[in-house]
């Protein structure tokens, strides 16, 4: 087993940190692994917004469901499809279509994996933050995004404080990949990964910013966070940035 693949298997995410700042050289040859990152077709359709003005980490963190870490990470990255770049380069091009916003959002994704494993990397940590997403429209005047250009996930970086937390148990690979086509849904297995995640929960202490110890099964916190998860004022954001209209 190489290192890299060490690495990748044992990724965890990180919320608690210490007050100890990046180096210039950490933060650029973090930067330089994501942005070498896979691009559809070389569109590079991807900016990275880094909040360093204190002021406005507070309030991206107010918008962002008051989660702690992000006033509290060393770093904090948000990472936005950006198709303003090509709009300029090629204006006659009609964007409107929902292919880009699936070009985008997937390029944006991959940049941000790769950003998280370089800091991994170096034995620094993270947590990706999808609550930037909560108050989109608040959020993208206070960055000034233009048309074209949408936030899609946030991503604290830092040394870690304390203890790694332990690894989370995943679906089983018969349950994530098949062979030709796809299989239904298999009970037994359910059942199975559901009591691995209790005994998770059930062992894992509990830290801040989390008070309460909440142990469940996988399938509780699916029916629990499919129901958090709607923002029903997305569509109308994403025509509004010029997305999805087509």
């Amino acid at each position: 087993m190489n290192n890299t693949l060490e690495l990748l298997k044992n990724h965890t995410s990180i919320r608690s940190f210490t007050d100890q700042p990046l180096t210039e050289a950490q933060r650029d040859a973090i930067f330089k692994a994501a942005n070498q990152t896979s691009s559809f077709s070389l569109l590079q359709v991807v900016s990275i917004i880094r909040i360093t003005d204190p002021e406005l980490r507070k309030k991206v963190m107010q918008l962002s469901v008051n989660q702690p870490y992000i006033e509290e990470a060393a770093e904090f990255w948000i990472f936005c499809a950006d198709f303003n770049r090509n709009h300029e380069i090629a204006p006659k091009v009609d964007l409107d279509y929902i292919e880009y916003l699936l070009i985008g959002t997937f390029d944006a994704g991959l940049m941000a994996q790769n950003a998280l494993t370089a800091a991994e990397s170096m034995g620094l940590g993270g947590v990706y933050i999808g609550g930037v997403r909560a108050n989109i429209e608040e959020l993208t005047e206070v960055l000034n995004l233009p048309e074209y250009v949408i936030p899609l996930v946030g991503l604290c970086i830092g040394h870690p404080a304390g203890e790694k937390p332990g690894i989370k148990p995943r679906l089983p690979k018969s349950m994530v990949m098949f062979e030709n086509q796809y299989q239904p849904l298999d009970e037994k297995k359910l059942a199975n990964y559901d009591q691995q995640m209790r005994e998770y929960y059930q062992d894992r202490p509990v830290k801040a910013p989390f008070s309460v110890k909440k142990v469940k099964g996988w399938k509780d916190h699916i029916e629990d966070h499919l129901e958090r998860s709607r923002l029903p004022f997305m569509l109308e954001y994403l025509n509004k940035q010029g997305f999805a209209k087509k």
